[in-house]
């Protein structure tokens, strides 16, 4: 019998959120508030999702007290980075210190698009300026999926995301059949078997 793939949103992509991360710090002089950091992260995949049908981390979402969360994002800020094993946000992004983290070596931007930077630019041109408070109040004004809290929180999924912007019925459905079938392909090329393949 074949193990079932369970097939949900696209998986995180730990390189291109480092990458689009690294440009925003870049834009903010190589310093900004962590929390600053991940709303305008969570910006940045919600005009994509809504602009071409696809976000640009992978991550999913949340509603929480001071607004719209990144999941692994916040848990890569959070969360103390393995010393065998950092991973990529750990070498090229600080832990927060005072609540501010640092751009400690520049990533590039291979993963990402022309188009995605741009996008990163049109974000930060019009929150960048904002303090992380100031803009948890603005987005809990503006954003419809998010969801008031007092502790813990609560899933933001990529239909209440679209439902939000204005999308058919008809349009949430096909995005969300095609980010499936992403998640599948990925799931696929990740998996130990297709590893060993492709170094054959």
């Amino acid at each position: 019998m074949r193990a079932s793939v369970f097939i949900g949103p696209p998986r995180f992509d730990e390189k291109k959120s480092t990458q689009a991360a690294a440009y925003f710090l870049r834009l903010a002089k190589g310093k900004m508030n962590y929390m600053l950091l991940i709303k305008l992260l969570y910006l940045l995949d919600r005009r994509a999702l809504l602009k071409w049908g696809r976000p640009v981390t992978g991550d999913s979402y949340f509603s929480m007290k001071l607004g719209p969360v990144l999941s692994e994002v916040l848990s890569l800020v959070s969360e103390k980075p393995d010393p065998d094993n950092p991973g990529y946000w750990a070498e090229h992004i600080s832990a927060p210190r005072t609540y501010d983290i640092k751009l400690l070596s520049d990533p590039g931007d291979g993963a990402l698009s022309e188009s995605e930077e741009s996008l990163i630019n049109a974000v930060f041109e019009k929150y960048g300026h904002y303090d992380r408070f100031r803009l948890a109040t603005h987005l809990h004004k503006i954003l419809p999926e998010w969801k008031a809290v007092q502790s813990g929180r609560v899933p933001i999924t990529h239909a209440d995301i679209l439902k939000a912007g204005g999308r058919s019925p008809r349009d949430i459905e096909a995005i969300e059949k095609d980010l499936k079938e992403v998640s599948l392909v990925r799931a696929r090329f990740s998996s130990p078997r297709a590893k060993v393949l492709s170094r054959t």
